[in-house]
């Protein structure tokens, strides 16, 4: 009798066409699984009813137009108690089902290359990784963050269960854990790609990789165990619901069970690539492999296939076949192997590998503890895609060639076959290669490089090892993207210099002090003492927070000066610009005795179209105009707000000039000064917000107070509303925010948009949990100036 300690095949599933790529426990069906695969398909299956320990198909979804790479369950909510299927492709996209339905409900889209891992967490987040070398966070349909910084492909990603917490692994050997969109280490000891996670607990994980190990990490960085079993590459781990054992699979046909940190058992597979695998709820390990077949194993003999299925499995097991140029086996001379008797000598551990020669046959077998003999895993043959004759050339589709490559595109397919002769045109054949195989002309430099690299100085004739340059050490990595651009010169300079935004006595503003945009704390009354008030004068903050302090005369000083230098197409005349001069007085003060014409403000705006070394000044006055209900309606409603918007975004580049970066997001901040402007902000949010958080690098203080405070304004605009995904894209920001900024004035005003977003909505104050903020804004409890900063952080960890 079979040991129940030792699992063994409960069923097969031919449920796909092609490779098997990821896997998945499903919460529904319950006790079910999902898979995908090369065959663009994503299948649901539940367990059978008539069937002990079968598995029947619920439902095969579509919505991917090319191979499907892995696969995720987003954990039931309340709009979506059965949970949701999430699945990445090689089309670049992120397919959302519902079990129970064929078609996605939603398609992210914002990768730029294939999405091969993908991990969910609470309230709905996503993780995915991608071969564009990002991740990306998503919250239901929408892109919260993007994470940068790994410079090749990320094969996997996972959010932790500590809040806030995400790890990515890259084809750059590092393991980065991020937090708020931050990058807070990197984790280095792999000696190649690292290809998937697993969670331990609360404070440790698992990752694998290329390198045939397995490593055991504490979050804090350090390594504490290294495991070794595998002989090629290892694509996935699970954790055993214990928290301590797990499986893992690999390119080696191999499914592993490890149990106190040794491998108790090997699976071998008929199959090269064992791609994926998951643990049921019930204990059972399923596997997808490179033929297409799921199949589950069992340490319940009441679930064990029968004794003809099992018999009919080794026999397929045994008529595998083993390249001798894997290195699974190590390095084979015939001539010295035993024969079959070398099979009545006992092995010494689980999964021992031992050769025999039969003949002119080599057999290789596998130790089963459990069944206590040698069990055949398959014959071993020379050389994998091609034959190698007794003048040293490779016969290949009945023609000789110096090499074979097998090429592993890692897209989910079986191996591809490169053929090539020394006298050939390497770039001719790896374009043939490509055209041949249908893929993307992008890789012609990798490839043509490989081969020349792999072919450099070698004997014709000779065994050669070769790396994959698609998954091996030379394997094809996007390249990352350029680094931030530095800090724009200050354009400032010469006699009668001005600095937007400078405050002078002579620009002071006349109304009452306006904590926000003022210099002194936040006053209540006239009064306010340094001590926590009882009552909370800081959030939720629903009126538009604007930049309205202005010295008018160095602005019109210094826009005459520009104009004389500008080209002749774009120099104001005299009558222009005293245009400009009184519409600059009528929006100063928001005076309504001098409605500004139409005539004026189309003059500002063509003014703003000036070349970026010397367009600052016209966008000082539009960040001023902006704000008067007659000019914020010309230019946000109806036929201009495209146009308008456009513009000041293509001014805020963040490879352009810090002064034209910083005017922009003040004028963008303006603009909720009236109505007009906050219909086209709020309509544009996502857009708008994206790309002012591609400012967050620039050191400038000026820019970070004015990125906060448009995301305040935002926050303030969204509190009356229910819109969770807006205000998760505010929590996400504002925490990303919060791990750059510096001064004092821009992390006062990012607390005040937390407490807006949080105040009132418990929802929106669990993602800000889940987002690890109130770690992040402890600190700035003690700070003693401005005593603004230090009420407000505690008044708002009192509402998280």
């Amino acid at each position: 009798m079979a040991s129940a300690k030792a699992y063994r095949l409960s069923c097969s599933i031919p449920g796909h066409a092609l490779d098997v790529r990821g896997l998945a426990a499903s919460v529904f069906p319950e006790g079910g699984f999902v898979s995908v695969s090369r065959d663009k398909t994503a299948k649901a299956w539940e367990p059978s009813k008539s069937l002990n320990g079968g598995f029947i198909e619920m439902q095969c979804m579509k919505g991917h137009n090319n191979f499907v790479t892995c696969v995720c369950i987003i954990a039931p909510s309340d709009a979506h108690p059965e949970g949701l299927i999430a699945t990445g492709g090689n089309d670049h996209n992120i397919c959302v089902f519902s079990p129970c339905k064929a078609d996605p409900l939603y398609i992210l889209k914002g990768h730029k290359h294939t999405v091969c891992a993908v991990s969910a967490g609470k309230f709905g987040t996503l993780l995915s990784g991608s071969w564009d070398t990002t991740a990306k966070v998503w919250l239901n349909n929408k892109c919260m963050m993007t994470l940068t910084g790994h410079t090749g492909s990320v094969w996997a990603v996972k959010i932790l269960p500590e809040q806030g917490l995400m790890l990515t692994g890259s084809a750059d050997k590092t393991i980065k854990l991020w937090k708020a969109g931050r990058c807070e280490r990197t984790f280095t000891g792999h000696e190649d790609c690292v290809r998937g996670f697993a969670v331990v607990n609360d404070h440790e994980f698992l990752s694998c990789s290329n390198d045939s190990s397995i490593r055991r990490w504490l979050v804090t960085g350090e390594c504490l165990e290294v495991y070794y079993g595998h002989t090629n590459f290892i694509y996935t781990l699970a954790v055993f619901p214990n928290g301590q054992d797990f499986i893992s699979a690999g390119e080696d046909r191999s499914l592993r069970i490890w149990k106190k940190g040794e491998c108790c058992q090997t699976l071998r597979l008929p199959a090269q690539s064992v791609w994926c695998c998951c643990i049921l709820d019930n204990g059972d390990v399923v596997a997808g492999a490179s033929d297409g077949i799921i199949r589950v194993f069992t340490e319940s003999e009441d679930r064990m296939a029968s004794a003809e299925d099992l018999q009919a499995f080794e026999d397929e097991l045994s008529k595998a076949t083993i390249s001798s140029k894997t290195g699974e086996l190590g390095d084979i001379k015939i001539e010295e192997l035993p024969g079959r008797e070398h099979l009545l000598e006992p092995g010494t551990r689980e999964g021992q590998t031992r050769l025999i020669k039969d003949g002119e046959k080599v057999e290789a077998f596998q130790w089963s503890i459990s069944d206590g003999r040698w069990i055949k895993i398959g014959d071993v043959v020379g050389s994998s895609g091609g034959t190698q004759n007794s003048s040293g050339k490779v016969l290949y589709e009945g023609k000789e060639f110096d090499f074979v490559f097998t090429i592993d595109v890692n897209e989910g397919g079986p191996s591809l076959k490169l053929p090539y002769n020394v006298t050939e045109d390497p770039w001719l054949t790896a374009h043939n290669f490509l055209q041949k195989n249908d893929l993307s002309p992008m890789f012609l430099d990798q490839v043509a490089n490989f081969i020349i690299e792999n072919t450099k100085g070698v004997t014709l004739g000779s065994e050669t090892g070769h790396s994959d340059p698609f998954t091996g050490a030379n394997r094809y990595v996007p390249s990352a993207a350029e680094g931030s651009s530095p800090a724009a010169a200050d354009p400032f300079t010469g006699a009668g210099r001005y600095i937007p935004g400078s405050d002078s006595s002579e620009a002071a503003s006349t109304r009452a002090s306006d904590p926000f945009t003022g210099s002194s704390a936040y006053f209540s009354n006239a009064h306010h003492s340094t001590s926590t008030q009882s009552k909370n004068i800081y959030f939720p903050k629903t009126d538009a927070v604007t930049f309205d302090q202005a010295n008018t005369t160095q602005i019109l000083a210094k826009m005459k000066e520009l104009n004389r230098g500008a080209s002749d197409d774009q120099r104001l005349t005299d009558d222009a610009i005293q245009k400009l001069e009184k519409l600059l007085s009528a929006v100063t003060e928001l005076s309504h005795a001098e409605t500004p014409a139409t005539e004026q403000i189309d003059l500002l705006w063509k003014t703003t179209y000036w070349p970026e070394d010397i367009v600052f000044p016209a966008l000082d006055i539009l960040r001023l105009a902006i704000r008067h209900p007659v000019v914020n309606e010309q230019l946000c409603h109806e036929d201009m707000r495209v146009q308008f918007c456009n513009h000041l975004l293509n001014l805020m580049n963040p490879q352009g000039k810090a002064a034209n970066q910083m005017l922009v997001l003040r004028t963008l901040c303006n603009c909720f000064a009236a109505k007009w402007g906050q219909d086209l902000l709020m309509s544009l949010r996502e857009t708008v917000i994206s790309r002012a958080m591609e400012l967050k690098g620039v050191c400038n203080k000026n820019v970070h107070i004015a990125l906060a405070t448009l995301v305040l304004n935002f926050a303030g605009s969204l509190y009356p509303i229910s819109d969770l995904e807006g205000k998760a894209q505010c929590l996400s920001v504002t925490s990303m925010l919060l791990e750059t900024v510096q001064d004092k004035e821009a992390v006062f005003r990012l607390l005040v948009a937390l407490g807006t977003t949080v105040t009132n909505d418990a929802t929106a104050k669990g993602l800000a949990h889940s987002l690890g903020v109130k770690s992040q804004i402890a600190k700035y409890a003690s700070v003693s100036d401005p005593a603004k900063l230090a009420e407000c952080c505690r008044l708002l960890l009192d509402e998280l």
